[in-house]
């Protein structure tokens, strides 16, 4: 995983690019070892930018890395790209909606990622949970996608259950259980596009 800020002069060309190699280098070892690498460049939503700031970050953290695979032989084939989306900073007082989030992040993707990708998961990246869901099921809804779009959630499928289970683990564990049921359902239904929120 490399985090990329978003702030008054960062990410720097040099980050970016340190980043995206360590990226590729971990990518090249799991292959040789015979795994399958999840390369993971997370721009983060923290801060005030605006969602073109996040766009134009994004774009650049993407190029990089796939120059870098390359330069690392990486066989793109038998790796999965854990993506951000294209979101605006969380402190930002203009947020983007469901759908503009949805845009942007696919335009970004097919700037940037090879259509022989076997696929691409999204993190949350401190999205709520319903957020997290929305724009998953908008991308998928928009079609045309070179790649399957899916979900690697954490925040977003477990911070309820675990709110829950710290008030009362043994009472309240039906209830979670059945309350991550009910987001991994929600969940991949937006990885279909059929989501009915």
């Amino acid at each position: 995983r490399a985090v990329i800020n978003i702030g008054d002069d960062i990410p720097s060309g040099t980050c970016i690019e340190a980043n995206a190699h360590a990226l590729a280098r971990y990518a090249a070892l799991c292959q040789e070892a015979g795994l399958v690498p999840m390369v993971e460049p997370e721009v983060l939503m923290d801060g005030d930018h605006d969602i073109e700031t996040c766009y134009e970050v994004t774009e650049a953290t993407l190029r990089a890395l796939f120059g870098a695979l390359y330069e690392q032989n990486v066989m793109l084939e038998g790796t999965i790209l854990k993506a951000s989306m294209v979101v605006a900073g969380k402190d930002c007082e203009e947020q983007a909606s469901i759908d503009e989030v949805a845009e942007a992040t696919v335009m970004c993707l097919k700037s940037t990622v090879p259509a022989i990708l076997p696929g691409i998961v999204f993190l949350s990246g401190g999205q709520s949970d319903e957020d997290a869901t929305a724009h998953l099921d908008a991308m998928n809804r928009l079609g045309n996608l070179p790649w399957p779009l899916s979900f690697s959630y954490g925040r977003a499928m477990q911070s309820a259950a675990l709110q829950l289970w710290s008030e009362d683990l043994v009472g309240n564990f039906a209830k979670a259980q059945s309350i991550v049921y009910a987001r991994a359902r929600d969940n991949g239904m937006a990885a279909l596009g059929k989501w009915e929120g």
